[in-house]
């Protein structure tokens, strides 16, 4: 009996054409345009934009720190009249303006105590990239300031390519994994919301066989509310695992063909991807079955589910990522399913954690799981067939 009605709702999802293209290339086209869009965002280029230096102090400590700006972001735009202007419209990216007193402040013992460099960024600038090119300004006004104290000490000159930065080196802590970059974040988080987004075709095929008449004949033969449930639960986590193949693979071989970064898969541990995947799956298959026993006409098929997909989407990390929330939006993230499937790929694509370090997204999931089925089960016996 349970194949036969598998069965059939294969047959009924193979026909519906338009919803399985929703499955598949809604989250792809995510995937890619999200990717791009936000390349930089995680690696804000600081090289190759328009940049001018308005050097109002003509001093060698203030062109010594020009020439080793000039030297890692590439030479300045001509200074023209209207800068101003081309800053307020975009055309320049920023202006760098050195003040009058900016040598003596660099040739000075002490420690300055007013502005003599102004980093002016345009409007739309990024923010990420505006931090970083003022924290990379003041590095190198403190480099030229100690180069200069070394060479009025008396010290030997400084060895060639030697620098402050090569004191530090940052990196992120990822043994095993890959570092973080758009497309690291983007396939995880579009491929979750996919998975979650079967509750739209799930929801359309139970209003139309009640509207038929198929479910209540089906049970007027005696057939099990759990095993009508499980039927049309079985096929869509097929759909998934189906999904998160090909949302992965256009990660891998698709981005770069489109020039993005490529999703890399070094390193990660296969059991606990397979096992974050299933976690996954059921929870996105019972919160399906939930909502699709719950709606009763055509409009709420295809406005609930959609709705309740996007705003557990925006809460939990998929829309906007965490670390940008206010401490508030963080703790409201932490309740999403979402989010905790989040959080089980990015453990796994990301940190290279093992089966041990998933299995706390893995459990929550699984517990969402065995609540929204009994609500499903609930739901479907309550609901009477027209």
């Amino acid at each position: 009996m349970l194949a036969a009605l598998v069965r059939k709702e294969l047959i009924a999802l193979a026909r519906d054409v338009h919803g399985l293209a929703a499955l598949f290339l809604m989250p792809l086209v995510f995937i890619v345009v999200m990717s791009l869009a936000l390349q930089d965002y995680y690696s804000p280029a600081r090289e190759g934009v328009r940049w001018a230096i308005d050097a109002r102090d003509g001093g060698a400590p203030a062109r010594a720190l020009s020439e080793a700006w000039a030297h890692g972001h590439g030479a300045p735009e001509p200074l023209a009249p209207d800068w101003q202007a081309q800053l307020l419209a975009g055309r320049l990216k920023y202006v760098i303006v050195l003040e009058p007193g900016l040598s003596d402040a660099l040739a000075q013992p002490t420690l300055p105590t007013e502005a003599r460099v102004r980093l002016l960024g345009e409007p739309g600038i990024d923010g990420h990239l505006f931090n970083a090119l003022q924290a990379e300004l003041m590095s190198a006004a403190g480099e030229t300031k100690g180069r200069l104290a070394l060479a009025e000490a008396g010290a030997p000159p400084p060895a060639p390519g030697a620098s402050m930065a090569r004191l530090v080196r940052a990196e992120r802590f990822a043994p095993a994994g890959p570092r973080p970059t758009a497309v690291q974040q983007s396939v995880p988080a579009w491929l979750v919301f996919g998975m979650f987004f079967v509750v739209a075709a799930m929801s359309s095929l139970f209003v139309q066989e009640r509207a038929s008449g198929t479910l209540g004949r089906l049970r007027s033969l005696g057939v099990p509310a759990g095993t009508l449930l499980l039927s049309k639960g079985l096929p869509y986590l097929g759909v998934n695992a189906l999904q998160a193949v090909l949302m992965l693979a256009a990660g891998v071989w698709l981005m770069p063909l489109l020039g993005g970064e490529a999703l890399s898969l070094a390193g990660i541990h296969w059991g606990a991807l397979a096992l974050a995947l299933a976690a996954i799956s059921l929870a996105a298959v019972s919160l399906s079955l939930a909502l699709a026993s719950a709606v009763g006409t055509h409009a709420q098929a295809t406005t609930v589910g959609p709705v309740v997909n996007v705003l557990m989407a925006a809460a939990g990390g998929i829309m906007v990522p965490t670390f940008v929330m206010p401490a508030f939006m963080q703790r409201v993230a932490a309740w999403s399913p979402m989010n905790w499937a989040l959080e089980a790929l990015l453990t796994v694509l990301l940190r290279g954690g093992p089966v041990a370090d998933v299995w706390p997204h893995v459990a929550r999931l699984a517990a969402f799981s065995l609540v929204m089925l009994a609500l499903a089960t609930l739901l479907f016996r309550r609901r009477r067939a027209p």
